[in-house]
């Protein structure tokens, strides 16, 4: 659409829909304005009207959502332009497509809804959905599942005939990881025309429903599929993972640059091959089963490909013990030409390893063609298209391990192991993925809109900026902060005890151990307690566990269950306390009486020896920059900020944040963390003036509540 055929917003008539008197305001139950969001609402609308990258925080309780949905369905219905909408989490995903728009479109004119034809849509990556043909497939090949996942596979089979969707959240149950990734849809395994079940494919339906929407709800991940694609040839003007389009409104924009470097992130493991090459010929005590054995291929074409599928086994075994050695007592290990000595024997491995799966494909596609002329639409045949995919993963494999055998011939990449229980994953990741933000994602779309709730770095974009590609002094740019409506000053407690030692001190460990029980104490439970690492964790639980439950406090500690159901634990019980660290800094939502204490143990710096944040320091470090200025702080900071934000989820809450890392006030760089949070009562004193404090300030609240 050329400027002048554009039908700019009206910032007066859009922002009067969330006044006191607005069509929004008078159907919200319990409507208080909120400058912070008539604020953003303003700048988003800008960022429209000026086709401009928009970098909006917004604090907890400004009401994001609302601030860019009117401003989104305007600008579509007006301009008859789709708008991708991009979240983090499905959680949030299905929030805004199922509560969210409704709710705005139920106060828009309705005449003009109807004569626009508009339409929203949602759409999750794509082993989100399932197969159809691919369950159908599983439910021939039963062997492979254990009784307790074939009644999972019978239970989706039931469900697949009566969903809507096929989308996994649709289900009431949770189906075993391994059942769903044998029968979720992947784009590799698509037959697309060619499918027998493409009349009733969910991806079908859910793409048809997108490319009529108007506005169209996706995860990061998605999103960044569809630009990679584009980017990388493409086009802009047509569907490829996505319909065409040219704005985004990218919430929880702090996920933005680790969703692109997931995304271009490649891996393999152990497991991973083992798992495929099972699919493909496995052994059931005097029967051969998989997919080669049901594509028709003689006895003898089977002994060889079963014996390839050994060497197979045995390269990626050899491998295996080789990381596991290299990472010794550590969780991860890093290709660095200073350690090519010590990874000198793992080259022949790597070779090894490659060469099997390389000949194993040759070897097998060869077979395929004495068979090829007796089946007729043999590359139609399911089984040949699964087949095909599996011998595309083991390229794939084949190249990772070329690449690592050539690391240094790619100085913007990390290649590194990770460590996991008794096997290894080996992983290249780019280094900086500044570049592809830039290039894929802010250049060819007209408006960018990125919000989050931590995004500036004491109220400086320079962080942002340069890790998404973006020129300090970039006109297009626009960027704002818009605080919290909540009374922090009021109702929040910072407290820092001042002879807390620094975390390289001796005395540290101990010191936390100490405190953490007897802060959780004063707050009878309703405490989250917040870790840089597992091990002190379970260091301080050890220690406070027995001393909080002789209290009737529980204690829950990350790791004895999964996420979701240690979660609903805390969740449930207000005399608890959530013992965590690392993804419980930010997604947890805890309003009320569940949660009145959190506990920072330490400011949440990476450690550095971490090798993706190791290599992307010495990338600083080597342009004669800090990577603790431009780095470490600023990480740590949005993290911080995150753990912060546990506490305030609604305005009615209180509570207090304990931070017992000394460096907050003994370091000059602790302003940093301060200056980014909102103003907050303060009690910066002795260790033993910080518990009694705390429990003065909850009691006074407690009471007054009552």
């Amino acid at each position: 659409m050329d400027d002048e055929e554009k039908i700019y917003l009206d910032p007066a008539v859009i922002i009067a829909e969330l006044k006191e008197g607005g069509t929004i305001a008078k159907k919200l139950p319990s409507y208080e304005k909120r400058q912070s969001q008539l604020d953003l609402m303003r700048l988003i609308i800008q960022g429209f009207n000026e086709d401009a990258i928009v970098a909006a925080e917004a604090g907890t309780g400004v009401g994001k959502s609302f601030a860019y949905l009117l401003p989104t369905i305007a600008f579509s219905l007006l301009n008859n332009e789709r708008v991708i909408i991009s979240t983090a989490t499905i959680t949030l995903q299905q929030q805004l497509f199922e509560k969210d728009i409704p709710f705005v479109l139920s106060a828009m004119d309705q005449k003009m809804l109807v004569e626009k034809k508009f339409k929203a849509a949602l759409m999750k990556g794509r082993n989100n959905y399932l197969c159809l043909r691919r369950l159908d497939d599983a439910t021939k090949e039963q062997s492979i599942f254990a009784d307790e996942e074939y009644g999972d596979l019978k239970s989706l089979v039931e469900w697949s005939a009566v969903s809507k969707t096929g989308a996994r959240s649709e289900l009431d149950f949770l189906p075993d990881e391994k059942v769903w990734s044998y029968i979720c849809s992947e784009s590799g395994n698509c037959m697309g025309s060619h499918c027998a079940f493409k009349a009733r494919c969910f991806i079908i339906r859910a793409r048809k429903d997108a490319a009529e929407a108007q506005v169209v709800v996706v995860n990061h991940h998605l999103l960044f599929a569809d630009l990679a694609a584009r980017s990388e040839g493409a086009g802009y003007d047509n569907t490829v993972v996505l319909p065409a389009y040219n704005r985004i409104i990218i919430d929880e924009g702090h996920a933005v640059e680790q969703a692109i470097s997931s995304f271009f992130t490649e891996k393999f493991s152990r497991p991973g091959l083992y798992r495929h090459a099972g699919r493909l010929l496995r052994r059931y005590r005097a029967n051969r089963l998989g997919l080669l054995s049901r594509l028709g291929l003689s006895g003898t074409d089977l002994d060889a490909l079963e014996d390839e599928i050994k060497r197979i086994r045995e390269a990626a075994d050899a491998l295996d013990v080789a990381g596991v050695l290299l990472c010794g007592a550590e969780s991860a290990f890093r290709f660095t030409s200073v350690q090519r000595k010590s990874i000198a024997h793992v080259t022949p491995l790597l070779k090894k390893l490659k060469e099997t799966l390389v000949f194993f494909v040759a070897d097998a596609r060869n077979r395929f063609k004495k068979i090829k002329k007796q089946k007729e639409s043999f590359e139609d045949d399911p089984v040949m298209w699964e087949i095909t995919i599996i011998c595309r993963y083991f390229d794939t494999v084949a190249q990772i391990c070329e690449a690592f055998m050539f690391f240094d011939e790619s100085p913007d990449k990390v290649f590194w192991l990770e460590k996991r229980g008794d096997f290894t994953q080996w992983t290249i990741t780019p280094i900086d993925a500044s570049s592809v933000l830039r290039e894929s994602l802010f250049k060819p779309n007209k408006t960018v809109v990125c919000v989050s709730a931590t995004l500036a770095v004491a109220g400086r974009w320079d962080y942002w900026k340069r890790r998404c590609g973006i020129e300090a002094d970039d006109e297009r740019t626009l960027t704002g902060v818009f605080p919290s409506p909540f009374p922090y000053a009021a109702k929040v407690l910072l407290a820092v005890p001042t002879d807390a030692p620094l975390p390289n001190e001796s005395d540290y460990g101990a010191f936390v151990n100490v405190v953490v029980p007897q802060l959780v104490s004063a707050a009878h439970g309703s405490s989250l307690v917040l870790f840089t690492s597992y091990e002190s964790l379970k260091s301080a639980f050890a220690v406070s566990s027995p001393i909080l439950t002789e209290e009737g406090i529980v204690c829950l500690k990350q790791g004895d269950a999964d996420r979701t159901q240690i979660l609903r634990e805390f969740l449930s019980d207000e005399k608890s306390a959530l013992f965590a660290t690392d993804s419980f800094w930010e997604g947890i939502d805890a309003p009320g009486d569940t949660l009145r204490l959190v506990v920072l143990c330490r400011l949440p710096f990476r450690t550095p020896v971490e090798p993706v944040f190791q290599a992307h320091c010495e990338y600083i470090e080597k342009q004669g920059r800090s990577s603790f200025m431009e780095l470490s702080i600023p990480e740590a900071v949005m993290k911080f900020k995150q753990g912060f934000g546990r506490l305030m989820r609604r305005s009615t809450d209180y509570g207090v944040v304990a931070v017992l890392d000394g460096r907050l006030t003994r370091k000059n760089y602790g302003r940093y963390f301060l200056d980014s949070l909102p103003k907050t009562r303060r009690r910066f004193a002795d260790c033993e003036t910080v518990i009694l404090e705390t429990e003065r300030f909850l009691r006074e609240f407690a009471g007054a509540k009552r």
